[in-house]
């Protein structure tokens, strides 16, 4: 019997994390409301299991809603923050929290109805539906707490387990569900009398469960690579709640043309400025050059070392390449880890000498907890690589990744 229960709790840890990373890993597609949906459905489910749903295995009594399912709840949680960010992560456990308190507030008010009386076997159990109502928001005040705790220490171990995802995850994992398990059970205990012996059983179940879902979410993360999008979203800086304040900065950096993250120009100030200025430039017969800048692998940086240091090493690099521009010379990032220089009045030796400066100025500088970062660079020039702005653009872009195909960290210009 213990056997049996044990493929089985196997058999619902794979059935759970093929079904949710899947929804997770197609989200460009079919939205990621089906995903969000999938995750808040379960959470009655792994309630009611982990309150009155028990099986026997050797070191004590557990309930699968508690190891398997909340757990890997927990793990899609911090999961979504790693493909996704924070802005993101926090509209499940907002969304959980509210519709839980809805829940007993109208189930509160629902108590004062008159009823129409049924035969006794049909009679509503509002005791059941109290006890229920009262776990389930407990329990999601406690994902509430443990989705920023995860998140915190996935980032803060970033710097020590940067090159060893598997511990990274399952050490952050384990320590927060201690913490869960704790609080939990408690609720548990007083509501339903829940022996200790699930208290222990229940830990012991929650760590194997962490490991496996650990392995399970590194090797997804190693196999199914997604392709890097044009725009990516900033990272968690703090508690859920100081993001707020962050949209309202991002707004209106929007608002002056200026990137949130780096401060550089942005891609919408691109769009209106750069064919302007090509105008003026061919109008008073000058040469222009258009740069074009990507940093190598910055994926992998985000996915290794964690969202908060990938914005960092964006930082830092966009400060060092404008530090190494002229004051004529106007920059922009153009999404994601890619950079824009528009440069006027020099030649194609020039331009090309300018970017190979901006090249070795990233490969010199010294980025925390990241042990190098390099850029490939795209070059066009006018008169020769175009006749307008968008020509122009195209030329430089091609030559970027011709770059990248070619080994990376250089710059091509012919």
């Amino acid at each position: 019997m213990i056997a049996s229960n044990i493929l089985l709790l196997l058999t619902e840890t794979l059935v759970y994390f093929a079904v949710m990373t899947a929804l997770l890993h197609h989200r460009k597609r079919y939205g990621l409301g089906i995903f969000l949906c999938a995750l808040g459905v379960m959470h009655f489910l792994e309630t009611y299991l982990a309150a009155f749903f028990y099986i026997q295995l050797p070191f004590g009594i557990i309930s699968p809603g508690s190891t398997i399912l909340f757990t890997g709840k927990l793990m899609m949680i911090l999961l979504l923050y790693i493909k996704e960010d924070a802005l993101t992560v926090r509209q499940p456990i907002y969304g959980l929290l509210v519709g839980n308190v809805l829940l007993v507030i109208l189930l509160f008010i629902a108590r004062n109805h008159e009823i129409v009386q049924l035969p006794a076997s049909r009679q509503p159990d509002l005791a059941f539906v109290d006890e229920m109502g009262l776990l389930m928001v407990w329990g999601t005040a406690i994902l509430f707490v443990d989705s920023i705790a995860i998140i915190l220490l996935y980032e803060k171990l970033g710097r020590h387990f940067a090159r060893y995802q598997t511990l990274r995850i399952f050490i952050v994992s384990a320590i927060t569900l201690t913490f869960d398990q704790i609080g939990f059970f408690t609720a548990l205990h007083y509501v339903s009398g829940t022996p200790m012996s699930a208290l222990y059983g229940g830990w012991i179940a929650k760590m194997a469960a962490a490991l496996i879902y650990s392995l399970l979410i590194t090797a997804y993360l190693r196999w199914f690579k997604e392709q890097p999008e044009g725009e990516r979203r900033t990272s968690l800086l703090g508690v859920f709640q100081t993001l707020t304040y962050r949209e309202k900065y991002e707004r209106l950096l929007e608002e002056t043309g200026r990137d949130s993250l780096t401060g550089v120009r942005d891609r919408r100030s691109l769009t209106s400025e750069g064919p302007r200025l090509f105008a003026e430039a061919r109008r008073e017969g000058s040469t222009f050059s258009l740069i074009a800048i990507d940093l190598d692998d910055f994926k992998s940086i985000n996915d290794t070392y964690g969202h908060q240091t990938g914005d960092l090493v964006l930082q830092a690099t966009a400060r060092k390449m404008l530090a190494s521009t002229r004051k004529t010379d106007h920059f922009y990032r153009y999404g994601g880890e890619e950079f824009i220089g528009l440069c006027q009045g020099l030649s194609s030796q020039g331009s090309s000498a300018l970017a190979e400066r901006l090249r070795l100025a990233v490969e010199a500088t010294p980025y925390q907890n990241v042990q190098s970062v390099t850029v490939s660079i795209g070059v066009a020039n006018f008169p020769g690589d175009g006749e307008n702005f968008d020509q122009l653009f195209a030329k430089a872009d091609e030559r970027l990744y011709r770059a990248k195909r070619t080994g990376k960290n250089k710059v091509i210009w012919l």
